[in-house]
């Protein structure tokens, strides 16, 4: 960076003043606190927060230098200013997977097309999209098997017999005036809702989980998300014919310490 963009000793100054401010209105705030979710502590957070992350990029580009504190990002849910009495609810759910085993899920895809006579005669033949696509050939068209076979949630609670590994996941509940109309979003059904209707969350991530970790004896094997209800693969072998197993996304959050409400 060049000294003409470099922020003056003067600026710095001042903005540690706002960080000072700030935090003396988030105290006072904190201490008038009028119940759990008052709007007034979580206006006082969100104005320290900004404060004190222009303070650390200003002291970084003057001096090179950074503060102890860790700026929290802007993931958190703003107060609730949805409906008071919702007639509609919206729930919105995502899971992440890595492939860890594409043997394994090529095989128990294959399988299913081999007994499942509703899967794509193609599929069972090898030769969907005119070569070699049968069910256990390619990772997609075996994802795609397996995902038109069995439930999301089925297929949360025994990931591991799928050759798959749980990343994040989240669940957001949002209340609604009325339902929309059929088709309605059907052409765009991921667009990010307004915040301010959620009225809970629940997210899993390993990230919860190493602050406790550390106390560990190392031996972990790698699988941090499954304190929520992932299966052992001896529990998968004697258990194959559940059907609509409920993943149970709230409980997973609950077991990660990450369920959310709003504003908090």
């Amino acid at each position: 960076m060049s000294d003409a963009a470099q922020p003056t000793a003067a600026e710095v100054r001042a903005a540690a003043e706002a960080v000072k401010a700030a935090l003396d209105r988030h105290l006072e705030a904190v201490e008038r606190r009028s119940g759990e979710d008052d709007p007034a502590v979580y206006a006082a957070f969100n104005e320290l927060a900004a404060t004190a992350e222009a303070y650390d990029e200003l002291l970084y580009d003057a001096y090179d230098e950074v503060t102890p504190f860790e700026i929290p990002g802007d993931d958190a849910l703003p107060a609730y200013a949805g409906p008071e009495e919702p007639s509609a609810l919206s729930v919105l759910i995502r899971r992440d997977y890595a492939v860890a085993e594409p043997q394994r899920l090529l095989a128990q895809a294959q399988r299913v097309a081999d007994l499942d006579p509703d899967v794509d005669a193609d599929l069972r033949a090898g030769t969907s999209g005119g070569g070699k696509g049968s069910a256990g050939s390619r990772v997609h068209t075996a994802l795609g098997v397996i995902f038109e076979e069995y439930e999301a949630d089925e297929i949360a609670s025994r990931h591991k017999e799928f050759g798959l590994v749980e990343g994040d996941s989240t669940l957001w509940v949002a209340a609604a005036e009325e339902l929309p109309d059929p088709g309605e979003w059907l052409s765009a059904p991921f667009d990010q809702p307004d915040p301010q209707t959620v009225v809970c969350r629940f997210d899993v991530s390993a990230v919860f989980d190493e602050d406790g970790d550390d106390d560990g004896d190392g031996d972990d094997d790698g699988d941090d998300g499954d304190e929520g209800g992932g299966l052992d693969e001896d529990d998968i072998d004697d258990d194959l014919e559940v059907e609509g197993a409920d993943a149970g996304t709230p409980e997973e959050g609950e077991g990660a310490g990450a369920g959310r409400a709003p504003g908090r």
